[in-house]
């Protein structure tokens, strides 16, 4: 679904059926039976395929006399010519706030990088949301602040640190408003008594099946070698964050559908980034049934999915790390790609404070990974880099220094153009890093090596045209199909 004005019934309805979240604003459902039009996320019962017109924003809705959802409320979008360009950049202003806003970040800086003002950035959220975004940022402090009350030992101080409350005295009164009670009177006796000496563990909740084992092994062969570890079934990497060192270790608890996230810091560090990121990481929030069904019907994909259910597309702790790696690997194998980064970083890389290097002994773990503002200074060939690269590194760190990587584009052409206009990266690569960097779900590079072995038979391998025929059928998550094929032995 790269182009909206070209939209395919298929694939449109089968987002509409899995209520995919990242498809909201690409399209518009036009119910015939009823003569209203909904967006792809709307809770209603989705209508029969015959029933739906899709169309590429509300304006085109109207026009064709459709009426606005009660439920899902498209009009809020469609105030505005272009509509749903709007609504994907809210989309994407959300996902920064996620990492980002309780941290403190203005939403003018996230208005720059958007390439708009900050007055058009709030406008834009009422309309498509019905809220401010100073309103969606107080919700997500007091959610966060509910979370870390009821699952950790932490006292009520470092709890509205943790959460991004800029004092004790505020978050009391925002809490007992919005809680009607103390925040102290929220934790139950059962709470965990874990605290921040010893490692604060939080839970992080998936709809199952979940294959933790197909995603640690795609993560271990490209752990940075001593920013990340993978041992014993356990993820492991360090962090910077707010001028905080820390580390976080990952392991699954399958029972209760969950994974845990302990998470050790010699401060109050900013839990919020740190479990938006865990989340992207690890792709926590995907409805996995729904799109191992639609791959299902396949019959190339109907066994693979059979044989490892749950399979999920890897994200990324940080979309600088995640495309520097791309770009090193480019054209090498996997283990050649880990060292290189792995030199860049003991090359780059702050050393972990001694408190923190004395918990992840028996890691390996001893560095941060590079500063956009580190590898922008540097020179490169010593670590054993082309010239070529070299550039292509440096270039990209001064983009992400400017803020024009960050969440500037807004559907998976913009991000693969906006890529590969940055020398050094190419159509696979861009790809790729939407894949993982951005988490778009039908990114798919159609040209890698790998993928065409996939799918190799006796009279030989598709070429990359005829892989991007078979991968029609997989949409919109090609990306997903993509990882099955890599998980091929």
């Amino acid at each position: 679904m790269n182009n909206t004005s070209d939209l395919n019934r298929e694939v449109c309805y089968r987002a509409v059926l899995a209520k995919d979240a990242r498809f909201d604003g690409k399209f518009y459902t036009a119910v015939l039976s009823t003569g209203i039009y909904c967006r792809p996320v709307c809770p209603a019962r989705p209508p029969k395929l015959e029933n739906c017109l899709f169309v590429p924003s509300t304006a085109v809705a109207r026009q064709l006399g459709f009426r606005p959802c009660l439920r899902c409320r498209p009009e809020l979008v469609g105030v505005e010519p272009f509509a749903e360009a709007s609504a994907l950049m809210v989309s994407r202003a959300l996902q920064q706030m996620n990492d980002d806003a309780l941290s403190g970040i203005s939403l003018e800086a996230v208005a720059v990088q958007l390439g708009v003002s900050g007055r058009h950035l709030r406008r834009l959220f009422v309309r498509v949301l019905g809220s401010t975004p100073t309103a969606l940022a107080q919700t997500q402090r007091i959610l966060l602040a509910k979370k870390l009350i009821a699952e950790t030992g932490l006292s009520m101080t470092e709890v509205a640190l943790a959460a991004g409350f800029g004092s004790v005295r505020r978050f009391n009164a925002v809490m007992q408003r919005h809680c009607g009670c103390a925040p102290s009177a929220l934790r139950h006796a059962t709470a965990s008594k874990s605290n921040m000496a010893a490692g604060i563990t939080l839970k992080l909740p998936y709809t199952p099946p979940y294959d933790w084992a197909a995603l640690l092994e795609f993560l271990a062969g490209r752990a940075i070698p001593g920013v990340e570890a993978v041992q014993s079934g356990q993820y492991w990497r360090a962090f910077q964050l707010e001028g905080v060192q820390g580390l976080v270790e990952v392991h699954p608890d399958p029972a209760a559908d969950q994974l845990l996230a302990t998470i050790h810091a010699t401060k109050i560090p900013p839990v919020g980034i740190i479990v938006a990121r865990l989340r992207r990481l690890f792709d926590l929030d995907t409805e996995i049934i729904r799109i191992d069904q639609h791959l299902s019907t396949d019959p190339l994909m109907a066994s693979r999915v059979r044989a490892r259910p749950g399979l999920r597309v890897p994200g990324a702790w940080d979309l600088f790390e995640l495309t520097v790696r791309a770009i090193l690997g480019q054209q090498i194998s996997v283990a050649a790609a880990t060292t290189l980064s792995g030199r860049l970083a003991a090359a780059l890389g702050e050393s972990l404070t001694e408190d923190m290097a004395r918990l992840s002994d028996g890691t390996g773990i001893s560095r941060i990974f590079p500063t956009p503002a580190a590898v922008m200074a540097a020179d490169l060939g010593s670590i054993g880099l082309t010239r070529a690269r070299e550039k292509a590194l440096q270039t990209l760190a001064v983009a992400m220094q400017e803020g024009r990587l960050a969440f500037s584009a807004h559907t998976l052409d913009s991000i693969i153009k906006n890529l590969c206009e940055l020398p050094g990266i190419g159509p696979w690569t861009a790809h790729y890093i939407a894949m993982r960097g951005y988490r778009d779900p039908d990114a798919f590079p159609h040209s890698d090596l790998g993928l065409l072995r996939a799918l190799e038979t006796e009279n030989g391998r598709p070429s990359p045209a005829a892989m991007l025929m078979i991968a029609e059928a997989w949409r919109p998550w090609r990306a997903y199909a993509a990882m099955r094929l890599w998980a091929q032995p």
